[in-house]
């Protein structure tokens, strides 16, 4: 666009009236893009991220192109320079500071979560409050200045702040073409010019007036694979009373080309799974705050939907509450629900289902097939047909597991659902609800595993899960029809400060990184830590497992026995995933610290020593 326009399109936006004792209206959040004049430099055709990139991003080892490096969502990385038996030499090659510490709203930190993205020695990487960095990772430690630009998109954080459930974060950046896409916090979209650092348009898509917030990393998806260029992001906020929703942008007009609530309303497949008769769909949440995974050859995004609202009262939502605490399969061109599976219906334990769902292609079970892989924050570990969304086996991989005595082999349902009634109880007496208003459930409310990606190794058919190893106790709270306040939490009771402990209440909150078998569903190991594990794992042709303790100690590990092969102590809290990339022939390892993520004081006050662990955002990269 020449640098002397402004194009800005129509402001539209739609309103819904929530059918409850006292009505309100609430704006759904499409309003207008605009396009914002830039002095955009050229990029130079080396520096264009194309659709055959991206469809091909397996084949490139030595850059990281996307959220979870590929499609498929595995975050292996086949780069072996560093391996087993050298990787007691590793070393930092350089650090970065990469500021957005203060807070804001109940908020003591701005968190880094994100994933860097590296192009051809360029790396991409926003902070918690989406200052994002392109960084010159080629020169590396020898550079002067290794930071390019800063593109700041001035969220307004106290506006933000205060409606988002449960940290300051921005878990990543997408590329295509000349172009960053990047949404944040307050719920706006941009396209950033790479090499001037300038928006080219920017959107707004969620509402945080409605406490609707942006902290996704984006899936692009390009004509190669589907009918035009789209940014594919999911809205947070259900411990708010939204309803929550995906949506796509076209990324060449910059405008909103399709909407998909997770949460079905009337004329819609699955609203019969909203019993009441008060509108509870209209506050039934749904977040999703986890990157899709995609298949370009049918064109299938396939997405991991939230909690339903409020969170522990479902007497307040009778039915099985679709899409919530589980997942469905969207068109990539009209976001059309294909299918779906349910991991934990009318869900009364905040379990959700947005963990990532891995796509691999082999051997499970006993028969070759087509498959996705997911660590659910119930406790379970999942292999469902990708094509057809046909159960084939759920395994616990935590320790302790009470809520359910199993899963139905057919179904994948609990032991304990009940077709013919709109209430689940599973085991009653760790199910809080109106009548039983205390109750203590393993796993944890942050579940076996929390959003923070596991990892794929075709190279050894293992999956390796960051786990949180603890239960929880939590009190009911019956939620009034008509009673919500915008903005305020909507959660139908939470757990008191304290009470993560293991079941017998002898242990602190612990964690666990777990190797399972995907052929099997066979647990091969686990290697048990002080702390949870709670960042992205990585795993590559070096035969090594990458993964960081909360505390900020982080390691490599043997691939095949989990044996800790390395440690290096950040001495700073870390929540973000680990990446590899290798430029002028020499591989790195990448990772970030900062913030305590979605560790509370009701948490913390369980992990004696990690009060003393401070934070700082810092970018970590290594080298032999």
């Amino acid at each position: 666009f020449a640098s002397n326009m402004t194009i800005r399109f129509g402001r539209r936006q739609r309103e819904e009236t929530h059918t409850m004792n006292s009505r309100f209206d609430i704006k759904a959040g499409i309003v207008g893009a605009s396009m914002i004049a830039v002095a955009a430099l050229p990029v130079s055709a080396a520096d264009l991220t194309t659709g055959s990139d991206l469809l091909n991003a397996a084949d490139d080892p030595n850059n990281w192109l996307t959220h979870h490096r590929t499609y498929d969502g595995k975050r292996y990385s086949p780069l072996d320079q560093i391996n087993k038996s050298n990787v007691q030499n590793l070393k930092i090659a350089f650090t970065l500071g990469l500021g957005g510490t203060i807070g804001a709203g109940p908020w003591k930190y701005g968190n880094i979560e994100g994933t860097p993205i590296v192009e051809n020695g360029i790396m991409y990487m926003p902070n918690g409050w989406s200052e994002l960095y392109k960084i010159n990772v080629a020169k590396g430690a020898s550079a002067d200045e290794p930071i390019e630009w800063i593109f700041d998109p001035a969220v307004d954080r106290e506006w933000a702040a205060n409606v988002t459930c449960c940290a300051i974060n921005n878990r990543g950046v997408a590329l295509f073409d000349d172009s960053i896409i990047m949404s944040v916090l307050d719920g706006r979209m941009f396209r950033i010019n790479k090499d001037s650092g300038e928006a080219v348009w920017e959107i707004q898509l969620a509402e945080p007036a409605i406490a609707e917030t942006i902290t996704v990393a984006p899936l692009v998806i390009t004509k190669e694979s589907a009918a035009k260029n789209l940014a594919i992001t999911g809205v947070s906020g259900a411990e708010y009373g939204i309803r929550g929703w995906m949506a796509a942008v076209d990324i060449d007009t910059g405008k909103e080309e399709w909407r998909r609530y997770t949460v079905p309303g009337p004329g819609e497949a699955g609203f019969d799974t909203w019993t009441d008769d008060y509108g509870a769909w209209l506050t039934g949440g749904g977040s999703n705050w986890q990157t899709s995974t995609y298949d370009p050859a049918t064109n299938s995004v396939y997405v991991g939907v939230g909690n339903p609202g409020p969170d522990w009262d479902h007497e307040y939502r009778p039915g099985d509450n679709l899409y919530t605490s589980g997942m469905f399969v969207l068109d990539g061109d009209t976001g059309f629900v294909k299918w779906h599976f349910q991991y934990t219906p009318n869900d009364p334990y905040d379990f959700d289902g947005i963990n990532e769902h891995i796509l691999v292609e082999q051997n499970i079970a006993g028969e070759n097939r087509k498959a996705f892989i997911h660590a659910d924050r119930n406790g379970f570990f999942y292999a469902v047909d990708s094509t057809n969304g046909e159960f084939i086996y759920g395994v616990p991989f935590v320790r302790e597991i009470n809520w359910t005595t199993g899963l139905d082999k057919v179904t994948g349902l609990p032991l304990e659902y009940r077709p013919d009634s709109d209430i689940q109880t599973y085991v009653t007496e760790h199910t809080p609800n109106r009548t039983n208003k205390t109750a203590m459930y393993c796993p944890n409310i942050i579940g076996g595993k929390n959003w923070m990606p596991m990892s794929y190794s075709p190279k050894t058919g293992l999956a390796y899960v960051p786990t949180i190893e603890s239960c929880i106790t939590v009190n009911n709270v019956e939620e009034i029809p008509g009673k919500l306040v915008m903005r305020e939490w909507f959660t139908g009771g939470g757990p008191p400060a304290g009470t993560a402990t293991s079941a017998d209440g002898s242990r602190q909150l612990e964690g666990s990184l777990t190797a399972v078998e995907v052929s099997t569903g066979r647990i091969i190991r686990k290697f048990d830590t002080k702390y949870p594990v709670m960042s992205g794992v990585l795993s590559t042709g070096g035969g090594l497992v990458f993964a960081a303790r909360h505390q900020g100690k982080f390691c490599a590990h043997d691939d095949l026995d989990l044996d800790e092969l390395w440690c290096f102590a950040t001495n700073t809290s870390m929540d973000a995933p680990t990446m590899t990339f290798s430029t002028n022939g020499k591989q790195y390892i990448a990772v970030a610290t900062g913030g305590h993520g979605i560790m509370p004081q009701y948490f913390m006050d369980n992990l004696p020593g990690l009060e003393k662990v401070q934070t700082a955002n810092v970018l970590f990269v290594f080298s032999l």
